[in-house]
């Protein structure tokens, strides 16, 4: 029996979808603002996104799964805060928002196909649903729910008793003090949210609506569309930790307001990927892509194998030495694959029964990704060398999905005799253990245009 932690009541539960009849599980994943590129933390969240999705048609159901793609209504403060980030970014890099919002969609897709993340089975756009926005902001005015200033619509929080508590289990007290009040003087509560904003002049994205020249809020972008697609109520929601404390929250409220429904039954949330221990940060220059970590000779699928190394829940640390080390896990394990592929004996039946056990139980129980990745070592460990196991390891790839079972082309690469000098120099110092000296002659080579690969049969040339 599958069991998923529910951040709505604080446990591990036996997942059942709603629509037992045929079989449907119906899901949410909040999606990227695209304002610029995805970083490595986002993209730990997606993996796991993914992760889940096989996970549950591994265990035989039918998947409807809607992403958003927020490209309005973001503003770069979640309480309300600054400007568009759509319409900042397009302003700084000198483009429409439209173009910025292509531009850094496709970005993703392609980072997302790297991670062998699969298309959910919907792509939903905000700025293709603000009527639908309009239409729930209209219902939660009708209901009581919200009111109007000169700056919008808000959501008033008063009226929600259980608001700030459904998931982070906030005090409202404490949301009052921290909360700011100087961004709307007229709002009634200074923890209320803003569904619906009246446009300025000079605001770039803005439709006509009920109220004049408005653009939505964040917040009410998920709400209105889930349900379009969803129902008013279906079965996952799934986001970042980040999202707990505010947008889930205030998803929740927007929907008490509209419905008087929670639109989800089980909520889950990923941890952060810390780096070096800490949070990522522009100023410190830390803040990595999938394109950062290629340039330094790491596949994409050795991040994704590298966010299987702690559960979901728990936070992850990233280091260029971790990262560098799942590499090499990742190729071993691929070596490993490939000689149970060629093997020639026959596994014992009651052996491949108890890793299928092994395995399933893993993954559900609450997606334990470690403990599954062990088990799918110990297959590709075993010393009975047997085809059996090599189809064992690939039945869990439609969980893993860790291209296993490619067969690596050698890439023939012509080089000059100073970047012969650079490696040998370089397979000297790891061999006295100067991985300083390595590591700077790594760079020497990069800057030359190749990235260098270390695999245990020595050093390989990639061109950058």
């Amino acid at each position: 029996m599958l069991k998923l932690y529910n951040t709505l009541t604080k446990q591990k539960e036996e997942f059942e979808p709603m629509d037992k009849e045929n079989n449907l599980v119906k899901i949410y994943s909040c999606g990227l603002t695209v304002y610029n590129y995805a970083h490595i933390g986002n993209m730990r969240t997606y993996i796991f996104m993914d992760t889940l999705r096989r996970i549950l048609k591994y265990n035989g159901y039918k998947l409807k799964h809607v992403m958003n793609i927020t490209d309005v209504g973001h503003l770069t403060s979640d309480a309300d805060e600054g400007e568009d980030k759509m319409a900042k970014s397009a302003r700084e890099q000198h483009k429409s928002v439209y173009e910025i919002a292509k531009m850094y969609t496709e970005a993703y897709q392609k980072d997302f196909k790297k991670l062998h993340i699969e298309d959910t089975e919907y792509l939903v756009k905000a700025t293709d649903h603000i009527k639908e926005m309009e239409e729930y902001v209209k219902e939660i005015i009708k209901n009581g729910y919200a009111y109007e200033t000169s700056k919008g619509v808000y959501f008033d929080t008063s009226k929600f008793k259980d608001y700030g508590r459904m998931l982070s289990n906030n005090n409202l007290d404490e949301l009052k003090a921290g909360a700011r009040v100087d961004v709307d003087n007229e709002k009634r509560n200074p923890q209320d949210f803003a569904l619906w904003i009246k446009a300025p002049q000079e605001h770039i994205m803005k439709w006509d609506s009920f109220m004049g020249l408005c653009y939505p809020g964040w917040h009410i972008e998920c709400s209105a569309m889930s349900r379009k697609y969803l129902g008013d109520v279906f079965d996952i929601h799934t986001g970042g930790v980040d999202h707990i404390p505010i947008h889930h929250e205030n998803e929740i409220a927007q929907s008490i307001g509209a419905t008087g429904k929670v639109p989800a039954k089980t909520w889950m949330h990923v941890e952060f990927l810390l780096i070096n221990n800490g949070k990522m940060s522009k100023s410190l220059k830390n803040v990595y892509t999938i394109s950062d970590l290629e340039k330094e000779g790491i596949e994409p699928l050795a991040f994704r194998y590298f966010t299987f190394s702690a559960h979901y829940r728990t936070k992850l640390n990233f280091t260029w030495d971790a990262i560098k080390s799942a590499q090499v896990a990742l190729n071993r394990l691929r070596e490993a694959t490939k000689q149970q592929k060629n093997g020639t004996e026959k596994a014992d039946p009651k052996k491949i029964k108890e890793y299928e056990e092994r395995f399933l139980a893993a993954i559900n129980d609450d997606i334990n990704m470690p403990l599954a990745i062990a088990v799918l070592w110990d297959v590709a460990r075993e010393n009975v060398k047997s085809k059996d196991y090599y189809d064992l390891i690939m039945k869990f790839e439609k969980v893993t999905d860790l291209d296993l079972d490619r067969e690596e082309k050698e890439e023939i690469l012509e080089y000059s005799e100073e970047v012969q000098k650079i490696l040998d120099e370089r397979k000297l110092a790891r061999e006295n253990k100067d991985f300083t000296k390595s590591d700077v002659l790594r760079d020497k080579l990069k800057e030359l245009g190749y990235i260098v690969i270390d695999s245990k049969d020595g050093q390989k040339l990639k061109k950058v």
